[in-house]
Parts: C-alpha cells; sequence; structure tokens
C-alpha cells in the first residue's frame, strides 16, 4: 500500500467537537477538512458508527478520511449516542433512533459554511448498515452511499439466524458489544463527565443476546432496517462492495438486482474489511473508486463512472486449503447487470453414482444423522480479526456427512453466483435442519470448500414463521447456497456434502435428526459464468498517513480444537486477542481481549454450551480502567438460559458490577 503525503488540498484535523440534538444529547465528532479559498464550499462524508472514533476505528480512519479531505472532501466521522465521548444510551443496533439522529447530523452538516449541500454516508458493516437505512429515508442532501459487508434483510443474513437456523455468532457478537459499549469516555475530551458517563452507560448496558433470542422468525423487529422491505425507498446512488471471505456476500446481488436507481457493486477476496487494506490480496486502490463516485455523484463531474461496468467479481482459483492466506490467486470478471446473461445454470443430479450431469433418479434412500461435532473445520461465521477464521481441509466433516462426488472435471468450471438446491427428503423429528457443503475436490485428495448454505426444515417456505413437520413425511426444499466466484481446475471433482448440524456455526437442533434423501429428482444448479477475464481494472492501494501508534503486544488471534478422547467431547477455542496499542499523539492506551469455548458431545445435543470472556483495559499515564464480562449461553428443550456478568473498575475501585440470569423460549 502506497503512503501518499502530498494533496491537492492542505487539510485540518478537529480531532474533537460536538453535535447538539434536539434532544440536548450531544454526539461526538472528528472531522478532517480541507483548507478552502475564501466562499469555497465542498460536499461532505459522513461515516456514523459506534466504535469509537477516539480508538476504536482510530488506526483505519487515518488511513481513509485524510487522504479523502485532501481531495476536496469534508471528512466527519460521527460516534453513535452512548459511545465514544457521545452523550446518551444506545439499546440496541439499528433502532429508528439512530437514524433520526442521522437525519439531524446530515442537517447540521449542511449548515455549515465549508459545505455545499451535497452528502454522501460511507461504511463497512454497522457503517454500510446504516448507509442503506438513512438512504431509504430520502434526506435531501444524501445523494450517494458506499455500503461495505453489509445486508439487506437483518434477519435472512445478519450475524444473527441463517436459514433459520440460529448463529452461534449471535452470542458472540452479542458478548462482542457487552464489552464495546461498556469501553470508557475519554476524560481528556469530556473533562471530570468521564466518570458519570461511563457509570450511566455500564448501568444501562443492555443484554442484547436476551432480545435477539425473543425473535426467532423473521419478525417486525428484523423487518425495521432492513431495506429489503421496499428497495424502491432508496433513490440515492449505491456503490455495494462485498468480500468472499465475509459473511455479507449475499447482498450485493440482490442490491444489483432489486435497487431502482444508480448503482455499481464489486466482490473481492477480502474478508470483512475496507478493501484498500484488507487480506487476502489483492488489495485495491478503494480510495480511488470512491474518489471516483463521489466526484461523479457530489461534484457533478462527467468522469465516465457510470459507464463503467456494472459489476466487477473477483474470481478465487482453487488451492490447497488453509484458514487464512495473505493472497488469493484468481482474476477479475464483469458484467453488465444482475443477473448476468452471462451466468448460464447448469444442473447435476445427486444420485447413488454420485454428482452426475445426466437427470437420474436416487434409485435408493440416502440417509444422515450427523453428531454434533460435524462442522468444526467449516470456519468463523465471519472473519472479523485478521485471524485463522476460514474453512480448512472439509475431509473430516465430509466423513460425518452425507457426500454425492462428481466425475474428474475435463476443463475447469468457472461459478459465479448462489448455487440452487432442490431436495425431496424426510425428517425422523418435528424439525432439524441441513447444512449443505460444495466443494472442491483435488486430485491429491484435499478438499475445500466453495460456498454452503443451511435451512431449518421447520421454516422451509417461510423464515416468519416455525411450524412442525409430520414426522417421516416427505418435503420439498429449495435452498440457496452462498453467493461465490471460484474456479474449479480441470481433474477436480465437485462433491455436495449434506451434514444436519454445523458446529461451532450453528446451534445444534433439539434432538439427534435423520435426515432422508428420497427416491427422487435431488437437483442442483450451478450458476457458470461463460465470459472472459478481464484486466484488473483497479489502481494499487493508497492510504493516507498510519495512525502515531506504539504496539506494546501484537493482536495474536488463534483458534484451536480440543476433543475429550473418553467422553467425545469437543471444544472450539477461539482467542481474540486484538492487542495493546498506545496512541502517542494524546497518550491513550487500550488492550482488548476474549476468549471464547464452545463445547458439545456429539450425540447429546442438549450439552451445547458456550462461553465467552472479554477484557478490556484502558488508561493514559497513571490513570487506568478495566471491564471484564463474561455470558454464557445453554439450552433445553425448552428454554435458552442466560448467565452473564460484567464488572468495571476504576484503578483498583469496583465502581460497577452487575449479573443477569435470563431464559427465553425455545423455538426450535
Amino acid at each position: 500500500m502506497q503512503i501518499t503525503t502530498e494533496f491537492p488540498y492542505a487539510v485540518t484535523e478537529i480531532e474533537h467537537c460536538t453535535i447538539e440534538l434536539k434532544d440536548g444529547v450531544n454526539l461526538a465528532v472528528r472531522m478532517w477538512l480541507p483548507e478552502l479559498s475564501e466562499g469555497e464550499t465542498v460536499p461532505a462524508i459522513l461515516e456514523y458508527l459506534p466504535y469509537r472514533k477516539r480508538d476504536g476505528t482510530a488506526v483505519r480512519d487515518a488511513l481513509t478520511h485524510p487522504w479523502m479531505a485532501g481531495h476536496g472532501y469534508a471528512c466527519i466521522r460521527v460516534d453513535i449516542r452512548g459511545n465514544g465521548e457521545s452523550q446518551g444510551l444506545m439499546k440496541d443496533e439499528y433502532l429508528a433512533l439512530e437514524q433520526q439522529d442521522a437525519l439531524e447530523v446530515i442537517d447540521w452538516i449542511c449548515a455549515q459554511p465549508w459545505c455545499n449541500g451535497n452528502v454522501g454516508m460511507m461504511g463497512i458493516s454497522w457503517g454500510g448498515f446504516n448507509s442503506l437505512q438513512v438512504a431509504a429515508l430520502r434526506p435531501k442532501a444524501l445523494k450517494a452511499i458506499i455500503t461495505l459487508c453489509s445486508t439487506d434483510d437483518r434477519f435472512r443474513d445478519d450475524i444473527h439466524y441463517k436459514g433459520g437456523n440460529l448463529l452461534l455468532e449471535n452470542l458472540g457478537w452479542a458478548a462482542t458489544m457487552l464489552n464495546f459499549s461498556a469501553a470508557v469516555p475519554d476524560p481528556l475530551l469530556v473533562g471530570d463527565e468521564w466518570q458519570s458517563m461511563w457509570k450511566n452507560r455500564l448501568s444501562n448496558n443492555p443484554m442484547l443476546i436476551k432480545t435477539w433470542l425473543e425473535h426467532q422468525t423473521r419478525d417486525e423487529y428484523w423487518k425495521h432496517g432492513s431495506v429489503c422491505e421496499n428497495y424502491g425507498d432508496i433513490t440515492a446512488a449505491v456503490y455495494a462492495f462485498g468480500a468472499w471471505g465475509d459473511a455479507y456476500k449475499n447482498t450485493v446481488p440482490r442490491l444489483m438486482e432489486h435497487l431502482p436507481g444508480p448503482k455499481k457493486s464489486v466482490v473481492g477476496p477480502w474478508i470483512h474489511k475496507y478493501p484498500h487494506f484488507a487480506v487476502p490480496n489483492p488489495a485495491i486502490g478503494f480510495l480511488q473508486e470512491a474518489k471516483k463516485w463521489w466526484d461523479h455523484w457530489l461534484k457533478g463531474i462527467d468522469n465516465g463512472v457510470m459507464d463503467e461496468p456494472a459489476s466487477i467479481y473477483y474470481i478465487q482459483t482453487a488451492l490447497p486449503p488453509q484458514p487464512c492466506y495473505e493472497e488469493r490467486p484468481g482474476f477479475w470478471v464483469s458484467t453488465d447487470s444482475w443477473p448476468s446473461s452471462n451466468v448460464k445454470e447448469l444442473p447435476y443430479y445427486l444420485t447413488s453414482m454420485g454428482m452426475n450431469s445426466t437427470k437420474e433418479v436416487l434409485d435408493t434412500e440416502k440417509s444422515v444423522c450427523s453428531p454434533n461435532t460435524v462442522g468444526v473445520h467449516q470456519g468463523e461465521y465471519c472473519a472479523i480479526w485478521f485471524g485463522p477464521d476460514g474453512p480448512t481441509d472439509q475431509r473430516r466433516d465430509d466423513a460425518m456427512s452425507l457426500c454425492f462426488d462428481s466425475q474428474p472435471l475435463k476443463a475447469p468450471l468457472t461459478i459465479l453466483g448462489n448455487p440452487k438446491l432442490t431436495l425431496r427428503l424426510s425428517s425422523d423429528h418435528a424439525g432439524g435442519k441441513i447444512v449443505v457443503r460444495l466443494n472442491a475436490v483435488s486430485p491429491q485428495g484435499h478438499v475445500q470448500q466453495i460456498t454452503y448454505g443451511t435451512l431449518n426444515l421447520a421454516m422451509d417456505k417461510d423464515l416468519s414463521n416455525i411450524h412442525a413437520i409430520e414426522p417421516n413425511s416427505e418435503q420439498t426444499i429449495n435452498l440457496d447456497l452462498d453467493h461465490v466466484g471460484y474456479q474449479v481446475p480441470e481433474g477436480y471433482q465437485l462433491r455436495v456434502a449434506i451434514s444436519t448440524g454445523s458446529f461451532p456455526l450453528l446451534w445444534p437442533s433439539k434432538h439427534m435428526t435423520t435426515v432422508t434423501l428420497l427416491p427422487q429428482i435431488q437437483e442442483i444448479l450451478l450458476p457458470i459464468f461463460e465470459g472472459s477475464a478481464i484486466e484488473n481494472p483497479f489502481e494499487e492501494p493508497v492510504a493516507s498517513q498510519p495512525a502515531n501508534l506504539k504496539i506494546h503486544r501484537k493482536p495474536a488471534p488463534s483458534r484451536q480444537i480440543h476433543e475429550n478422547v473418553l467422553t467425545g467431547e469437543v471444544c472450539v477455542e477461539i482467542q481474540d486477542d486484538l492487542g495493546n496499542m498506545e496512541f502517542l499523539d494524546h497518550g491513550f492506551w487500550v488492550d482488548q481481549r476474549c476468549t471464547e469455548k464452545y463445547r458439545v458431545l456429539p450425540y447429546d445435543p442438549l450439552s451445547m454450551n458456550a462461553e465467552i470472556n472479554w477484557s478490556y483495559l484502558a488508561g493514559r499515564g497513571e490513570w487506568s480502567v478495566s471491564v471484564s464480562s463474561k455470558i454464557s449461553l445453554s439450552a433445553d428443550l425448552d428454554w435458552f438460559y442466560i448467565e452473564a456478568e460484567q464488572t468495571a473498575k476504576s484503578g483498583d475501585e469496583t465502581i460497577h458490577q452487575q449479573t443477569w440470569h435470563e431464559k427465553v423460549a425455545r423455538l426450535s
């Protein structure tokens, strides 16, 4: 990545100021402003997050916002109420209040003497969500957005549920927010008010896992903030970025298919990070792409950005499976729309002889009842921390699954889109789930996951309703696997692997469930790209000067699998060590680390237990604070049980301590 030091505009940074909202709450703001000649005005770009401008996003902010400001944009980074140095409380994610606050922020921006009245919003993850959500409210000044690694459907594709199945990331993210929301306001910015703000925040910290478990179907709670409810609400121009290593890859094709206004998209090989510093490589010149977008939509420059291909995708090529890569080989392709006329469906059929391109009936029943420990090599739902989070060799999980293999390919096969399955099956219980992985098997025998999907069999027709299915009755299900771009080489075999769970990706079913494929047509449609590769359309990545840091402990994420050979219990232990860093410009240091443990016995789904411990320390000089948070989740046939505790200290003095004992009715 090339560091840019000279810009068309000199930049003034305002490290901290506040915006007063109508209800008297002040939001904390950091701004990078181009130095303008008398009477000159510029557009503004807003990034609006809960993740603390002072330290939480400061490293990435330094790489991004000063660069854009140096090219003639006012860059505004605002902390959502109840976070960082912003006053008030945050009760949940994506609330209507959060969006209304954003509208007030946009009005404030437009009232500033340096603003020309044109505003863009940009953000990844939470910031990508609320960019879409605020755009749907149609503030007049919001002309365009850039949304990265976000979703248009909060139930279908967020970190809570997938295919109607409870994700373990639901608990993981609740534990993370319990820790993040307990972070201290900086006394250097808020003065003596810091302790009262902090205590108020700690005393009102919501137990989000309880809220999210109270909504196990796609009800009104999840429909709020899901822009798929009415894509036509969004008239601003949308540039959507996705990543194959991210959880939100399905959003991009849906936005491209359904948004009525101007739109573009890019999907690359990366994890859940901005693509100018993401891994695996190739990273791209994201800032140059953003500038082209903003120049056109906020400055009215006719630069041909809308004459470029509507969608650009990186097609990954096969290589031995690893949990993370520095670089992912592949090539770029483009389409003028989505769905694309360059993508054709190729049917395969699951038969007693494997995956065949000839239409054949499965001539005998095939059953699977996977142990609860299947899936340990599938990886994290969402790769965030630059750790070993991706899928590893799938052979061991395949051994606990029902597998159908093709013959070795006689020519490479380029997959781009959502593989679609139609299966005729039965379950021996009134519920259950299936997980389907599409894998590539090398001539040497290693198995790389291409993509996957999952479905709660009691929600096969409608994610808004759980219904009991009649045991051993025929059920036809349609299951879309996740959007993917992947070229399977000549000589490789395709494999469809079907299991009845995935640990620790999904919470297990209530019962050990046997799913049986019936002697009928069992079909998978592969989306095959028939176009040609294009030259890399992106410039090399650039950034502004990195933050002035001292690293006292490097981040050290890890993932381990422990097996008790006597009991068969498997424990997946994840260390999310974010390191210890000090911001030398103002002396604030922060230290965060987390241990996640997920345990289950192979044939007792009610043995499932998840426990997550977060440690947060921060300070400056002789002043320091600490917060320890612990949360666990277990279940029986009828209830989920939540146990949690949090202790906060100022120095050695305990200033807050709280415990939670909650239970939520279990629906499936």
